[in-house]
């Protein structure tokens, strides 16, 4: 009984960081799209500094950042998406696990420890968030 715990413990961790890596590189491998138009004829001389800037930023990438869809509120946004799936994951392991201990104390305690460092997880998470968004809105001046 114990290594088939032991199987759905690695089976059940390997298939989240498989989740938490599809969502995290997902949008890595999009090919980008300019927000000026970067042809130029020749070796490139008809461009300006300022040009080559907006060629290198992309179309849907936010010029600022603070405010609504700046830098700091899209890192925060994505990071707390992750820190809740694998919080939500975590929750699961814990409940598979605090399931199949059949009274094992020991596996009791570890499956109740695993549920609570989970919730307190989220908890820091969401503070950690409230915090962030608390002084970005204090400093930002629109």
């Amino acid at each position: 009984m114990k290594k088939l715990q032991q199987k759905i413990n690695s089976i059940v961790t390997t298939a989240a960081f498989a989740f938490v890596a599809a969502f995290a590189f997902g949008g890595v491998v999009a090919t980008p799209t300019y927000a000026a138009d970067c042809n130029v004829n020749g070796s490139g001389s008809d461009l300006s500094i300022n040009d080559g800037v907006n060629c290198a930023q992309g179309k849907d990438q936010p010029s600022s950042l603070f405010g609504d869809g700046g830098m700091f509120q899209v890192v925060t946004n994505v990071m707390l998406f992750l820190i809740g799936a694998v919080s939500v994951i975590m929750l699961i392991i814990g409940g598979i696990r605090y399931t199949i201990s059949n009274g094992d104390q020991g596996a009791v305690q570890s499956a109740k420890n695993t549920i609570m460092y989970a919730i307190i997880g989220l908890v820091v998470a969401i503070l950690a968030y409230a915090i962030v968004q608390f002084v970005t809105s204090s400093f930002v001046q629109e």
